[in-house]
């Protein structure tokens, strides 16, 4: 009998009705010479019929097994059906998922083409229960490519992530040479077999193709492994395969793989379990922290350092059985960004809680100080809504809650209201609102009190708005944020409340509470009706019938018309074909800065310049975010909105500092007025060597973009020199009148040499900076490597500045925009942030020096001729593993140039000293990179392009 090229393992439990979609997966794979070994773990339904049905049905391809007793798991079978294989390969699949059509041709050639032992493809997980089958798949970036690894210890991460077997096809001889079986009658017997195969294998290869279609049931009556984590037995197997695990790498003395498996657990296995922990009993919670307790105590420090704040956080309180901390911080580990803890305050730092000050290692786990929640108005916080009471009868609730009030925000003598609002999932439908009669300040919390006759006032639809959502609105002096409603253990009690539908009570006609996926309290519409469940019957075949079938669709078509209209690709054609032919409106200037994140630069100088002259024109600001800050006088448009598209189609001038949107024609009576953001340093344009590697399609692309400028602000020959060159512009296209923006830093170095001394202005004031301290600004260039949100690291330990030198200078922080920067509350009044404010030049007036590394901002800060100090602490990463540097910075900087934090606080104790040891070089300096900076740049660009206009 011919060896069949692969035998796939088909495993079965009560799942009589599914099975032959399995196996019918197989039977249709391209390649032909398959093989289904089907092992049943002695069903008590019909499976083992049916498997001997479709074994007499295909008696050449399929055999079918029964084992003499129930296993318990999935791991036995598996094992029965690898010994009654008889393919050259081996693969997996249970009786509830199927195969990708090619799947099996597609494994085998990478197997006979590389020779491994493994072979592994995508896996995709199916939603079944979800209106359309949503889809994920399983950890895609391992298979973004086709690789082979001699070991996976090349990969730690496909060790650690992808535990499933059922996605890998395996060399028969493999196994049987390894005795590589399943742990028998233990659930997650996956992550056992493939840790032990993944070690013994000699080559295995990853390959891009989607293998396995894994059928997700979340509401089926008999849940999955995964879905009964309320079974302790559950997360018993699932510490035993860890500690099973953990042994097999410390015998290989594999410590990096186990540090990697330890991260996961804290991020991902541990996660699963905790979030299930609110919704607990008592004695459960005691169970599994014993159970954990022993279990985390291995767990390398190094691994709480690699996962989420929040994540480890958890850990450390479950492992001390901090109950009364862990649950509040599950809230925040299940709804992330939520503030579920009043925080506390500690020698400067924040921590999570008050408490286990005296382990240093719960000190620096508990540590929060960089996720800045002390930097935050109340408004910009997610506080936490416990659920104290709730109370239902007759024709409403009664609830109270407790409002979390971290670090004392909502201050006691604050003016508070509030409302409840209960609101339909389902956005654009209703909601109805409840006054909240009593709020208390009681410390670390605001008590809060409520009634809603919600028999009497909430009018649901009937049919579309069955669950209603149910948030709190407070209102602290004039400033409003929005809580839900954490259930955690208050018990909700109490009939169902009538209410009346607006189209039909035939299917609900009463409001029952419930708890979403998050744990905050809802409601949902249901009836008490003998009869409802046949007219949900009813309604359902109409939905599913044809007059269904065609609302359905006319409405899918409008919201696919909606979202297709206001798409990418459609938002230009609208620019170009429909706004781009209305009439050009004289007098009309959209004026952009930094993609539309700001009011700053010189768009702004210009704008000003053009009010303070008088001029009649209109004046349409673009805004990224929010509009604040952004003058009242002028028509302000989102940024990429169709309202924007219009202006910039119509608009006379067009006036930033970056780029409009790139695919954006401008039209020939349009003129473009580039004023650009800072002299150069690191290569631009196409002198980067990212942009030399494009394509020449691409390339002209890039350059069809810059060839839509009119005019190009230049402020140094050297700007003519690395700018205008990378950006291959005409010479007519060069404007050499400097930066509008620098006017005020020109005019401010005059008049102080008029006057003979410093006039600090408003600023300093509005800081709260005092008249002795020497002002020092920090202004680095932009990081990519600044983590989530852009996120970046000072380079240097702002506490210990602020200790060494708070009694003589006041650290303004500007980080770059499109990154930011989180301070410590120890430093506040030494060390300021002034990262959020819009412009620059105010903040680069006020300072006596400046901190920079390789920010085009030394270019304007040099024209204040006040002193510099370079902090390059990553110099040669920078300049010579980056995109490179038009001049050498250590030969020109026109002050000392430092590498390290202890040489940067050395230069600080001598800062007075440099203003006249680098006078010469700082007027060289200006002399080579800012000779057109004078002061009338704005003056002259108005004069220029817009002196028609004056009233």
């Amino acid at each position: 009998m011919p060896v069949p090229d692969v035998s796939v393992v088909v495993i079965v439990y009560n799942d009589a009705d599914r099975l032959p979609t399995a196996v019918q997966s197989v039977l249709d794979q391209t390649l032909r010479d398959v093989e289904v070994v089907i092992v049943d773990d002695c069903s008590t339904d019909r499976s083992f019929d049916v498997a001997q049905h479709l074994a007499a049905t295909h008696p050449e391809r399929v055999r079918a097994f029964q084992l003499p007793e129930n296993s318990g798991a999935g791991g036995e079978p598996r094992n029965a059906g690898i010994q009654h294989t008889t393919g050259k390969y081996v693969m997996f699949l249970d009786s509830d998922d199927v195969l990708e059509p090619n799947a099996c041709r597609n494994m085998l050639e990478a197997a006979e083409e590389t020779g491994s032992d493994i072979v592994s493809g995508l896996c995709v997980r199916l939603h079944k229960d979800t209106r359309n089958q949503k889809r994920d798949e399983w950890y895609a970036w391992l298979y973004a490519t086709t690789r082979t690894l001699e070991s996976v210890t090349e990969l730690p991460d496909l060790f650690v992530w992808d535990t499933l077997s059922t996605n890998k096809c395996y060399r028969r001889d493999f196994l049987i040479e390894h005795d590589l079986r399943f742990p028998k009658g233990m659930f997650y017997e996956d992550l056992m077999f493939i840790a032990d195969a993944y070690l013994a294998a000699r080559r295995i290869t990853l390959i891009p193709n989607q293998v396995y279609f894994w059928h997700v049931h979340e509401q089926a009556a008999v849940k999955s492994v995964t879905n009964r984590r309320h079974e302790m037995t559950n997360y018993e197997h699932r510490l035993e395969i860890h500690r099973r695990i953990d042994a097999l790498l410390a015998e290989r003395g594999l410590t990096e793989m186990r540090l990697a498996k330890d991260v996961k657990f804290l991020k991902h296995d541990l996660v699963l379990h905790l979030r299930d922990l609110p919704f607990r009993d008592e004695a459960y919670r005691r169970e599994f922290a014993e159970l954990s307790r022993e279990y985390l105590a291995g767990i390398a420090p190094e691994a709480y350092e690699r996962v989420q704040p929040i994540q480890a956080i958890c850990a450390y309180l479950l492992q001390q059985g901090d109950w009364d901390n862990l649950i509040p911080a599950v809230d925040t580990l299940t709804n992330r960004d939520k503030v579920s803890s009043p925080l506390a305050e500690r020698d400067g730092r924040i921590y999570w809680c008050d408490g286990h000050f005296d382990d240093a290692f719960g000190r620096e786990v508990l540590d929060v100080t960089d996720a800045g929640y002390h930097e935050k108005p109340v408004n910009k916080l997610f506080l936490r809504n416990q659920l104290t009471r709730f109370h239902q009868s007759g024709r409403g609730v009664a609830l109270a809650g407790r409002i979390t009030n971290p670090l004392g925000i909502i201050p006691p003598g604050a003016r508070l209201s509030g409302v409840l609002e209960f609101s339909a999932r389902r956005r654009s439908l209703q909601s109805f609102r409840f006054p909240v009669r009593v709020l208390r300040h009681e410390g670390d919390a605001v008590h809060w009190e409520a009634a809603a006759d919600l028999t009497a006032k909430l009018r649901p639809l009937g049919i579309v708005d069955t669950i209603w959502d149910v948030r709190l609105s407070l209102d602290v002096d004039g400033v409003r944020t929005t809580t839900r409603l954490t259930v955690a253990d208050t018990e909700l009690s109490g009939d169902p409340l009538p209410v009346r539908p607006r189209l039909t009570r035939m299917v609900a006609d009463h409001l029952e509470p419930h708890v979403s996926a998050r744990g905050h309290l809802a409601f949902r519409l249901v009836s008490e009706s003998r009869n409802s469940e046949r007219v949900q019957e009813l309604i359902a075949r109409g939905v599913r019938g044809k007059p269904g079938t065609l609302a359905k669709t006319g409405y899918r078509k409008a919201k696919a018309l909606r979202k297709k209209v206001t798409s990418g690709d459609n938002k230009l054609r609208a620019y170009h074909e429909v706004f781009s032919r209305l009439p050009v409106k004289k007098r009309t200037v959209v004026f952009e800065s930094h993609l539309g994140k700001q009011y700053s630069d010189s768009p702004r100088a210009i704008y000003e310049e053009m009010r303070r002259q008088g001029l009649d024109f209109e004046a349409i600001w673009s805004y990224a975010g929010s509009p604040k800050d952004f003058p009242q006088d002028v028509t302000l448009v989102r940024r990429w909105s169709l309202p924007y598209l219009k202006a910039l189609a119509q608009a006379e001038f067009w006036v930033d500092n970056q780029s409009y949107p790139l695919k954006l024609t401008k039209r020939p009576e349009t003129t473009y007025l580039q004023t650009w953001h800072g002299s150069a340093l690191k290569n631009m344009g196409f002198d980067q060597p990212s942009l030399k590697a494009q394509t020449r399609q691409q390339q002209a692309e890039q350059q069809r973009s810059l060839d839509r400028f009119d005019r190009f602000l230049i402020r140094s020959e050297h700007d003519v020199h690395t700018l205008a060159k990378a950006f291959r512009l005409k010479e007519k296209t060069l404007l050499r009148v400097g930066y509008p923006r620098n006017d005020a830093l020109v005019q401010a170095r005059q008049r102080e040499a008029e006057l003979g001394r410093r006039e600090r202005g408003a600023l300093a004031a509005e800081l709260g900076i005092p008249d002795d301290r020497t002002v020092l600004l920090y202004a680095p260039t932009f990081r990519k490597a600044g983590g989530r949100h852009g996120r970046f690291t000072l380079p240097f330990d702002v506490e210990r500045f602020a200790e060494q030198f708070g009694d003589r200078y006041v650290l303004l922080v500007r980080s770059h925009y499109l990154n930011h920067v989180v301070l410590p509350p120890t430093v506040e009044g030494r060390v300021i942030d002034v990262s959020a404010r819009h412009d620059v030049t105010p903040i680069l007036e006020l300072a006596d020096g400046l901190i920079t590394d390789y920010s085009s901002v030394m270019f304007d800060y040099a024209l204040l001729d006040r002193p510099l100090v370079f902090f390059t602490y990553d110099y040669d990463e920078y300049v010579h593993e980056g995109r490179g540097t038009y001049f050498d910075l250590l030969e020109h900087a026109p002050g000392p140039v430092v590498r390290t934090e202890d040489d940067f606080y050395e230069t600080l104790k001598s800062f007075e000293t440099q203003s006249l040891e680098y006078a010469t070089a700082r007027k060289e300096f200006v002399a080579k990179f800012g000779e057109y900076d004078r002061g009338d740049a704005a003056q002259s660009i108005v004069d220029q392009f817009f002196a028609q206009w004056r009233r």
